[in-house]
């Protein structure tokens, strides 16, 4: 089995080939290719990858190329895991938006858009590539924003599937507060990439593991008693907004509902972005892969964020690819895909995160329980602008920017939503080029 990683040289990789390491019976991986342009880097994130490889008694062989025809050619699967403009674009979309009163994050609102003006056409040029040399590949796409890039990639009509780390991070949560295995924890999760919402959890699996927290029955009110606390102060919202809807919220929520305290807080913080604190942790981890003795997983890379994200990819990867152990789609697993009908109020065409069956066909989204208005209403609006944003990334032009911004619900005025228009075109020209 030959897997290819585009954009390879990310601090990432090492996260990845872990969980290669952990999953080498389940997961028979012959080859992995680390595709990147920054060579050098690439081949610095290669070496602890091969050590990592090795230490675990993996016998999968690592190389590294610039060119995605030549690392693709021939793969099963191929992860994207791309950030066009580095750290320093990232820094513009959580800074400018800002200035204008704006939330500034690299997925949600103006910074968000900005991300998948400058991302989907790279990643529809790579996924053009890959289909010229391995045209029955898996894409697997874990490039925010994950919604709009899974959507281009399936638009154009390209195997593909999106990936997020935020379903799992819950349920591996949940799992180790009910003492039990993470695969017997499922979760009723529902929405938009980075728009989503726990409903519901239950325990599969034996009368035993049910019994030591579950009963079988829903646990999420139990936990949200017991726990609620904890997961309140780290999703930013209140407590009681949780218990009266009897949702946990992921923690991206908290740039919709509580806009105004996230700005101030950013205002506050001044050059101290997200972008700023993952740039100084990178250099901290090339310098640690540099060391020939790393031979393991550094504790700092669980502070560059993607947490699971390799159990998220070999979870996944399983299914695709039919290997070993692979469930057959038996146990959902949350992926982003189209929606054909999961949510009825939304297109078809959109592409939602839920639940779903997972084997070499694809992944088929699980039946989902209808959306209460207060969360159907922000999912609807949200889907909107990501077809507004998709048209403007592939069509560009001021006119589909400011269209995208005036439909996002944190933007919604033509005022703003012009003057953002004229800052993002300013600030991403470099990668706009229909704005050169």
């Amino acid at each position: 089995m030959k897997l290819a990683v585009v954009g390879g040289g990310s601090t990432y990789t090492p996260e990845l080939a872990d969980g290669f390491g952990r999953s080498a019976d389940s997961l028979p991986i012959g080859e992995v290719v680390l595709i990147d342009p920054a060579l050098g880097r690439t081949e610095l994130v290669a070496g602890v990858v091969r050590r990592i490889l090795a230490r675990q008694g993996h016998p999968a062989r690592v190389t590294v190329t610039d060119s995605v025809t030549r690392g693709a050619e021939g793969a099963d699967a191929v992860l994207l895991q791309l950030r066009v403009g580095g750290q320093a674009a990232r820094h513009g979309d959580e800074t400018w938006p800002v200035e204008c009163g704006c939330v500034g994050q690299e997925t949600v609102g103006a910074g968000g858009l900005a991300k998948a003006l400058r991302t989907v056409p790279v990643v529809l040029d790579v996924a053009r590539q890959v289909r010229e040399v391995a045209p029955d590949a898996w894409l697997v796409d874990f490039t925010n924003p994950v919604g709009i890039v899974t959507r281009a990639l399936l638009d154009a009509g390209h195997r593909a599937i999106g990936l997020c780390n935020v379903a799992i991070g819950v349920q591996r949560r949940f799992a180790q507060w009910l003492g039990v295995p993470p695969d017997e924890v499922e979760l009723d999760h529902v929405g938009l990439n980075h728009l989503t919402w726990v409903r519901g959890a239950r325990v599969r699996g034996t009368e035993a593991a049910r019994g030591r927290g579950a009963g079988g029955g829903d646990v999420l009110p139990g936990l949200l008693e017991a726990y609620g606390g904890e997961l309140a102060s780290e999703i930013g919202l209140p407590l009681e907004l949780m218990r009266r809807h009897g949702v946990l919220p992921s923690y991206y929520l908290r740039y919709y509902w509580a806009h105004d305290v996230v700005v101030a807080d950013q205002r506050e913080a001044g050059s101290g972005t997200r972008a700023s604190q993952v740039a100084a942790l990178e250099a901290q981890l090339l310098d640690t892969y540099a060391d020939p003795s790393v031979d393991t997983k550094p504790e700092i890379l669980s502070r560059r964020g993607g947490a699971y994200y390799s159990e998220a990819a070999v979870d996944l990867l399983r299914g695709l690819l039919g290997a070993p152990a692979a469930d057959s789609g038996t146990v959902p697993r949350v992926a982003d895909v189209r929606n054909n009908g999961a949510l009825p109020f939304l297109p078809d065409a959109a592409v939602v995160e839920v639940p779903c069956g997972i084997s070499p066909k694809g992944a088929v989204p699980r039946p989902v329980a209808p959306l209460p208005p207060l969360l159907a209403g922000l999912v609807a609006g949200v889907a909107a602008y990501e077809e507004l944003a998709l048209d403007a990334a592939l069509r560009g032009g001021r006119h589909r920017v400011y269209d995208a911004l005036l439909a996002h619900p944190t933007i919604g005025r033509y005022d703003l939503a012009g003057a953002l228009a004229d800052r993002l075109v300013a600030a991403g020209r470099e990668h706009l080029a229909w704005a050169r």
